[in-house]
């Protein structure tokens, strides 16, 4: 098992020059969370957050335990795509953050245990991103691959080298 300590072992695939106009354009593919579970994933956390997407704060009414639900999927790697989530920032610098956990409700890993590692992306940029906070949502733009990570906070399964985020928007509801 990985030294929680050493926060960055990326293994996932070498990041590519994409610029911010090009993740502008819609050349990514566009991912949900329940994407991440690999088809018959049977346990009983995944079922619980397959689904669920993007969930506002307040809107999650139970923590979760972080269950040995290693699988993942490769069906992605070494594919531009963009992802929508929360951040949990893991290394700051004055002008920003650079590397974070991007998980798919607010406050995971933090305020309520983690979720498994397939719902957990590892995110580096090398462009600080200002942060406003954990309640924050974002969209992160980038390569993304598996990987085997570990922090103090969870354990990681994927990972994505960012080339752009940009604010979350929570689509309207009808009344």
């Amino acid at each position: 098992m990985p030294d929680r300590r050493h926060v960055l072992t990326l293994l996932a695939a070498a990041p590519l020059a994409l610029s911010p106009m090009a993740a502008r354009a819609k050349d990514f593919v566009d991912l949900a969370w329940d994407d991440l579970i690999p088809e018959g994933d049977s346990g009983l956390l995944l079922r619980r957050l397959r689904g669920l997407g993007v969930v506002e704060h307040g809107e999650l009414s139970t923590g979760f335990e972080q269950e040995e639900a290693r699988s993942v999927t490769d069906a992605y790697n070494g594919q531009i795509v963009r992802l929508p989530g929360f951040i949990v920032p893991l290394d700051f610098q004055s002008t920003g953050i650079t590397t974070f956990i991007l998980a798919p409700f607010v406050g995971a890993c933090i305020h309520v245990p983690p979720p498994p590692a397939n719902q957990l992306v590892l995110v580096t940029t090398a462009e600080p991103y200002e942060y406003e906070g954990l309640y924050e949502p974002v969209y992160v733009t980038g390569m993304f691959g598996t990987a085997a990570n570990a922090t103090a906070l969870a354990e990681i399964g994927y990972a994505i080298s960012a080339e752009h985020i940009e604010p979350y928007e929570f689509p309207t509801r009808d009344p």
